[in-house]
């Protein structure tokens, strides 16, 4: 009897239980092995296991005694202060994430000309094969933009005449055609979806060469094309926020070793698309989003002991989830700040003004109060704890009404960027396979034939 594509059989459940049975190995093993479980030392630092120029992260000096001193949250872009790139930009009144990726890729700033001439080159490349949009997404529409994401861009393999050549002037050129097209398969992605799933009408626009990716982005997803200035300023200065961060995390850790196997751009794009779309890393937001709104429907958000009560219950896996978790508060490096939640901050709070959500904008200033007192009471820390990225990002996207089905395929609009530098410094630099090793615990065991087993 034929099973259903998507059935677990008893057997199969079976055989998990067995699986389950099988495994030995616990948490304390670890440390009797002294073994960096996900490359973090017993501190929570991670674990140095290469070198980059790309951007690094500054969240402690060195004290009077030689001793480790939290301070407050710095991320540098090829060792340009992000605080710095983002004041220029926006005091300019330009868009800046086409600048990021430019000083990302070649390491060094722009110059007027320059920069305008690298726009003209990426809106030129805007553009998808004929007929891909209707063979690629719209022919098979799933519920997942992350998905679709990764299967357009192994797609995209098929579609190259050299796929496989991994000389930096054609990675380079791979790379910027999939930063200028990644706006355009998050937004069909999203179309197809909503129409399909949704049953919403189908709308396809297509994107104008005048336009910054902020501004390309806002056009697809909204059925007049229409958008405010700020808007689009704001989610660009998003984007060039997550464009890069630090070389550590986890998709870009994956774009460094898959790319050192020596394989092509599209395959070592999607292998971190399926790194960003797991939720500990890319969908952060989305739980933030939603346990606000929990929070909303479930206590009077005007008054101050009751939230703090709820956040107390959060902790105590009594609301929301039952995770234990306050989301959006706490970081793996940064402890008194996070440089991109104190700048997204200041500008959540002008967007809340012009939408009309300006309370909703101060319960989050009240949880971002509240939350490390509540977490340093409840919690043993080994660093202090703060608002995040994700804390602001998922409030400015519930502004600028982006569905939460847009927030990981949004953060992969602008991390393509990051990815494309570490690629392309892998290549470069390393020469070798990334190959990690691993301590066997298993005892050896004999052969039993078949027939004497039981």
């Amino acid at each position: 009897m034929k099973h259903s594509y998507s059935e677990i059989t008893p057997y199969i459940y079976e055989l998990a239980a067995r699986s389950g049975r099988n495994n030995h190995i616990v948490p304390e093993m670890y440390a009797e092995h002294h073994v960096n479980r996900g490359l973090r030392d017993m501190n929570g630092k991670g674990v140095v296991t290469g070198l980059t120029e790309v951007s690094h992260i500054v969240a402690k000096k060195q004290g009077p005694n030689g001793e480790d001193v939290s301070c407050e949250g710095q991320l540098y872009y090829r060792g340009i202060n992000v605080r710095d790139l983002t004041d220029g930009f926006y005091t300019d009144g330009r868009f800046g994430f086409e600048e990021a990726v430019y000083l990302l890729l070649f390491s060094e700033l722009p110059t007027s000309g320059e920069l305008a001439y690298f726009r003209k080159e990426l809106a030129d490349m805007r553009t998808l094969p004929t007929s891909f949009v209707r063979d690629m997404i719209l022919k098979a529409p799933g519920r997942d933009m992350m998905n679709i994401l990764s299967r357009c861009v192994l797609a995209l393999y098929a579609y190259d005449d050299n796929p496989d050549d991994i000389s930096i002037p054609n990675v380079l050129r791979q790379c910027l055609q999939l930063i200028a097209i990644f706006p355009m398969l998050a937004a069909y992605s999203y179309q197809s979806f909503r129409h399909y799933h949704q049953g919403k009408s189908l709308v396809i626009n297509q994107p104008d060469p005048n336009l910054s990716t902020a501004e390309t982005l806002l056009r697809l997803l909204r059925t007049d094309g229409q958008y405010s200035e700020l808007e689009a300023r704001i989610l660009d200065l998003a984007l060039v926020l997550h464009a890069e961060h630090g070389g550590g995390n986890n998709s870009t850790f994956t774009t460094h070793v898959v790319t050192s196997s020596g394989t092509d751009t599209y395959s070592a794009v999607s292998a971190a698309l399926g790194s960003l779309k797991g939720p500990r890393h890319g969908g952060a937001n989305i739980k933030v989003v939603k346990m606000f709104d929990d929070m909303q429907a479930n206590v009077n958000v005007n008054n101050k002991d009751e939230v703090s009560n709820y956040l107390y219950r959060l902790l105590n896996k009594e609301a929301f989830d039952n995770a234990g978790l306050i989301y959006g508060m706490g970081h793996a490096v940064y402890s008194l700040s996070d440089p991109r939640a104190d700048i997204l901050k200041r500008f959540a709070k002008e967007l809340s003004i012009e939408k009309g959500k300006e309370e909703e904008f101060r319960l989050y200033e009240t949880v971002a109060d509240l939350a490390p007192e509540i977490i340093a009471e409840k919690r043993k820390m080994y660093k202090g704890v703060s608002p995040n990225v994700d804390f602001y990002s998922g409030l400015i996207y519930r502004m600028l009404d982006l569905p939460y089905e847009l927030f990981t395929p949004i953060f992969a609009v602008a991390r393509i960027a990051g990815w494309s530098a570490h690629r392309i410094e892998e290549i470069q630099n390393a020469g070798k396979i990334i190959r990690p090793a691993y301590i066997n615990v298993k005892e050896e065991g004999k052969y039993v034939p078949l027939y004497e087993r039981q």
